[in-house]
Protein backbone atom coordinates (compact mmCIF):
# COMPACT_ATOMS: atom_id res chain seq x y z
CA UNK A 1 0.00 0.00 0.00
CA UNK A 2 1.39 3.57 -0.83
CA UNK A 3 2.15 5.88 1.39
CA UNK A 4 -1.63 7.83 0.41
CA UNK A 5 -3.53 5.13 0.63
CA UNK A 6 -2.18 4.41 4.03
CA UNK A 7 -3.21 8.16 4.88
CA UNK A 8 -6.71 7.80 3.74
CA UNK A 9 -7.09 4.99 5.79
CA UNK A 10 -5.68 7.06 8.77
CA UNK A 11 -7.59 9.63 8.65
CA UNK A 12 -10.94 7.57 8.26
CA UNK A 13 -9.70 5.64 11.22
CA UNK A 14 -9.32 8.77 13.23
CA UNK A 15 -12.19 10.48 12.37
CA UNK A 16 -14.18 7.59 13.09
CA UNK A 17 -12.59 7.13 16.28
CA UNK A 18 -12.68 11.03 17.48
CA UNK A 19 -16.12 11.91 15.82
CA UNK A 20 -16.16 15.37 17.98
CA UNK A 21 -13.24 16.83 15.72
CA UNK A 22 -12.40 17.56 12.32
CA UNK A 23 -9.16 15.79 11.59
CA UNK A 24 -6.68 16.18 8.24
CA UNK A 25 -3.63 16.41 6.93
CA UNK A 26 -1.79 19.99 6.43
CA UNK A 27 -0.34 20.76 3.14
CA UNK A 28 2.97 22.58 2.72
CA UNK A 29 3.70 25.12 0.49
CA UNK A 30 5.53 22.95 -1.84
CA UNK A 31 2.66 20.71 -2.01
CA UNK A 32 3.71 17.68 0.19
CA UNK A 33 1.57 16.34 3.41
CA UNK A 34 2.23 18.00 6.70
CA UNK A 35 1.08 17.29 9.93
CA UNK A 36 -1.90 15.71 10.89
CA UNK A 37 -4.12 18.47 12.41
CA UNK A 38 -7.28 17.89 14.43
CA UNK A 39 -9.69 21.05 15.38
CA UNK A 40 -11.98 20.73 18.15
CA UNK A 41 -15.45 20.71 17.22
CA UNK A 42 -17.54 19.80 20.37
CA UNK A 43 -15.98 20.90 23.77
CA UNK A 44 -17.12 17.90 25.70
CA UNK A 45 -14.43 15.48 23.68
CA UNK A 46 -11.47 17.91 24.12
CA UNK A 47 -9.99 20.89 25.35
CA UNK A 48 -7.20 22.62 22.89
CA UNK A 49 -9.10 23.77 19.83
CA UNK A 50 -6.44 22.72 17.80
CA UNK A 51 -3.68 19.47 17.93
CA UNK A 52 -1.30 19.37 15.42
CA UNK A 53 1.46 16.53 15.27
CA UNK A 54 3.96 15.05 12.63
CA UNK A 55 2.23 11.44 12.56
CA UNK A 56 -0.91 9.87 13.43
CA UNK A 57 -0.30 7.72 15.93
CA UNK A 58 1.04 10.89 17.88
CA UNK A 59 -2.27 12.90 16.50
CA UNK A 60 -4.04 9.59 18.05
CA UNK A 61 -2.31 9.60 21.86
CA UNK A 62 -3.00 13.19 21.99
CA UNK A 63 -6.86 12.95 20.99
CA UNK A 64 -7.14 10.40 23.88
CA UNK A 65 -5.37 12.47 26.37
CA UNK A 66 -7.88 15.24 25.08
CA UNK A 67 -10.99 13.20 26.19
CA UNK A 68 -9.57 12.51 29.16
CA UNK A 69 -9.15 15.89 30.05
CA UNK A 70 -12.25 16.90 29.02
CA UNK A 71 -13.65 14.12 31.14
CA UNK A 72 -12.07 15.66 34.12
CA UNK A 73 -13.54 19.10 33.86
Amino acid sequence: MDTRAWDEQELGRLRADFGGWRIWRAVKSDGRLGEWVASLHDPRVGVEPTVMLPTARLLREALVTQAERACRR
